[in-house]
């Protein structure tokens, strides 16, 4: 079954999808949302993935931290974000230090796309799958 991977920001959501088999993610698409309508947006497209054939088993959120590790800001923000998303799907929810996965992200879509507006438009989406991947990764050890 599939994973879903979740990159949370205040204005846009990344979301990236596993392979059936839980090795490869690739980026699925990325929200444009308000805080008011955040969670709500992402269970939808939980539930069109739950129906397709090949399910979803889990949900992987990207939490922020400074390059030292310590919380940031944005690491309240996203904590509530998953207390939310937690109490309207029944799916497990497990996060991932996503330090650097938007630069990394950056970095493998300049190599195929010079144009930076079509690459921001892609690196919300990017980045989810940079940290879905870093789970899956960590799973097959």
């Amino acid at each position: 079954m599939r994973v879903l991977g979740v990159d949370v920001g205040r204005r846009r959501i990344g979301l990236a999808v596993s392979d059936p088999s839980g090795l490869l993610a690739r980026p699925l698409v990325t929200l444009e949302v308000s805080r008011a309508d955040a969670v709500q947006r992402v269970v939808s497209e939980v539930e069109r993935l739950m129906t397709e054939s090949d399910g979803l088993a889990a949900i992987v959120v990207g939490v922020p931290r400074r390059l030292d590790g310590t919380a940031s800001e944005e690491t309240a923000v996203v904590r509530q974000f998953i207390e939310r998303l937690q109490s309207r799907v029944t799916l497990p929810i497990h996060t991932e230090d996503e330090r650097l996965s938007s630069r990394e992200a950056e970095s493998r879509l300049a190599v195929r796309e010079r144009d930076w507006k079509k690459r921001k438009a892609q690196l919300d989406a990017a980045a989810a799958a940079v940290i879905l991947q870093d789970f899956l990764d960590r799973q097959a050890r």
